[in-house]
């Protein structure tokens, strides 16, 4: 089993599939995105990595939208968390910010067999309390993390048992071969704690006042609830040392951030708004960088009626103004899109999934052509029309009110009648959660992103058993297929699978893809060293953060 997560709010930036390949080596701010004119998805660079810092820096100012729930991903995995605790906790894999995968705290990696998994533990490192971090502490975590009441629980499901095997080796067994168990241990399935400190905190561990139990680059300082986190560089860590003495952390959301970064009272920010990405693009002295990303905007129907029948789901595809929607509700920061996830989950094979991309355009075009169009209504007479206006639902939001128009308007343009429910936010996130919230919805508004650089992390929500195939989409040989690939260990034979699965997919319109939405990076024209992709969010990104000139800030 796989997991795959909503995002809350609304997202910022799409790339194209040619861009990803050919510009994933470059560097240096995106100085188009700052000349004040909406943004052309296709003219954007998109780079895995900024620029290598050459500067110190005693202290840098970073911005979250939220204050984190909690400091322990395993009770509260929220991405203000992550975004601060990927500095700090390291994993026994690695998310690189060109999203492929390597060894970390576990140094070497063996297969003796395709249900077997033997990791070695890399020695000489220790926790930040001075401990020396072991094989113990290891497998206690694995067996922390799949605690049926912990965050990660439902990746450790194909496991049949863990063990201690020797001095500094982990042996995990599996009920089936398993190709993305790996890339989960890169998340936070994959964090190792200090046994002692997290028994020792008990309930409280997580909580201000409390150590990280760690042993990243940088150390938790401290936590004043309501106001700020303090990390500081951990002088004694076994790798490279960061060039930024402290990162201190603050949050605010909307205006108030925007206008925090426009008056330099902070450095820095992952964008997850919009409007954030959007009010910044003309600010001297601000650089806009955007990476790949596994997230997109799609469109989710239900099975209460109006979208039940597939070709009427492929109509409303053919039909649909991707462009419109990039343009008018997210600056042009977003990109028209064929799949249902972004390309920063090709962590391997990436010119086949690119290939796969392109081919799938013709049912999800950028904008609808007057054959397009034409075949659509055709599948609306073969299917027979609803009588009942399709309800579209949302929330207020900028981009979700213009996508739901463009909804209401593409059935309109094939002969359908569309009807928007808008609902508060919070409203809105139980859509994703409660059957009974989505019963009086044809279609929700939504966004997505999944923890893995791997497509078949996302496409398990097609399977027949799904709680996330909502429109009871059921298909025996696609069934097969995604077991068949969750279970290929080769990456060329799973990508062959996954290619197949996800035109199975789209074609069904299990779920209607709208836009991949690419991550942003807004920091100071004087910095430079963060990844600008996805990998924020596992890698330590603040590590790379450093003064663009030698020059100690």
């Amino acid at each position: 089993m796989t997991t795959t997560r909503t995002i809350s709010r609304p997202l910022v930036a799409g790339l194209t599939a040619a861009t990803l390949l050919t510009a994933a080596a470059c560097s240096g701010a995106d100085t188009a995105a700052t000349g004040g004119k909406p943004a052309d998805a296709a003219k954007l660079k998109l780079s895995a990595t900024t620029m290598a810092a050459k500067g110190q820096l005693d202290k840098a100012n970073w911005l979250l939208e939220d204050e984190p729930d909690s400091l322990d991903l395993d009770t509260q995995g929220t991405s203000a968390g992550r975004v601060v605790l990927t500095n700090v906790c390291e994993r026994l894999y690695q998310l690189q910010p060109d999203m492929t995968t390597k060894l970390f705290l576990a140094e070497k990696a063996a297969t003796p067999d395709d249900k077997t998994l033997v990791l070695t533990v890399r020695d000489g490192v220790t926790f930040h309390d001075g401990s020396k971090l072991t094989a113990d502490d290891v497998l206690w975590s694995l067996k922390r993390h799949a605690d049926p009441d912990m965050e990660q629980a439902d990746e450790f499901g194909n496991v049949k048992s863990m063990k201690k095997t020797g001095g500094r080796e982990i042996t995990v067994r599996f009920k089936a071969p398993d190709a993305l168990f790996t890339k989960a241990l890169a998340g936070d399935a994959g964090i190792v704690w200090n046994k002692e400190q997290v028994t020792a905190a008990g309930k409280e561990f997580g909580t201000p006042g409390q150590g990280d139990a760690c042993s990243g680059p940088y150390a938790l300082k401290g936590w004043k609830s309501g106001d700020s986190i303090t990390i500081e560089r951990y002088d004694k860590y076994w790798g490279d040392k960061p060039l930024t003495r402290q990162v201190v952390f603050r949050w605010a959301s909307d205006s108030a951030l925007v206008n925090a970064l426009k008056t330099g009272a902070a450095d820095g920010t992952y964008a997850e708004s919009p409007n954030t990405a959007s009010a910044l693009r003309s600010t001297k002295g601000l650089d806009q960088h955007y990476g790949p990303s596994t997230a997109s905007l799609v469109l989710i129907p239900t099975a209460r009626g109006g979208l039940k029948d597939p070709r009427i789901r492929q109509a409303l595809s053919l039909a649909l103004d991707r462009s419109g929607i990039a343009k008018s509700g997210y600056g042009g920061l977003v990109q028209p899109w064929a799949t249902p996830v972004g390309s920063g989950a090709w962590g391997y094979e990436k010119a086949e999934f690119a290939a796969a991309q392109k081919k799938l355009e013709g049912a999800a075009p950028a904008a609808p052509s007057a054959g397009d169009l034409a075949k659509a209504k055709e599948l609306v007479k073969k299917a027979g029309a609803p009588t009942d206006p399709i309800v579209i639902g949302t929330d207020s939001s900028q981009g979700r009110t213009v996508v739901a128009n463009a909804v209401r308007s593409a059935l309109q343009r094939i002969g359908l009648k569309g009807q928007i429910k808008t609902v508060p936010t919070a409203q809105f996130e139980e859509f994703y959660s409660d059957p009974a919230a989505r019963a009086d919805i044809d279609v929700l508004v939504g966004d997505w992103y999944i923890s893995k650089a791997d497509p078949m992390g996302f496409y398990d929500n097609g399977l027949s058993d799904s709680a996330n195939n909502w429109v009871g989409f059921k298909d025996a040989t696609y069934d097969k297929k995604v077991r068949q690939a969750l279970s290929t260990l080769d990456d060329a034979k799973r990508a062959e699978l996954a290619i197949d699965v996800q035109k199975r997919f789209v074609d069904a319109g299990v779920w209607i893809p709208v836009a991949q939405v690419p991550s942003a990076l807004v920091i100071s024209d004087k910095l430079t060293g963060p990844p600008a992709s996805q990998a924020y969010l596992y890698y330590p990104w603040a590590a790379g953060l450093g003064a663009k000139s030698a020059k100690k800030g």
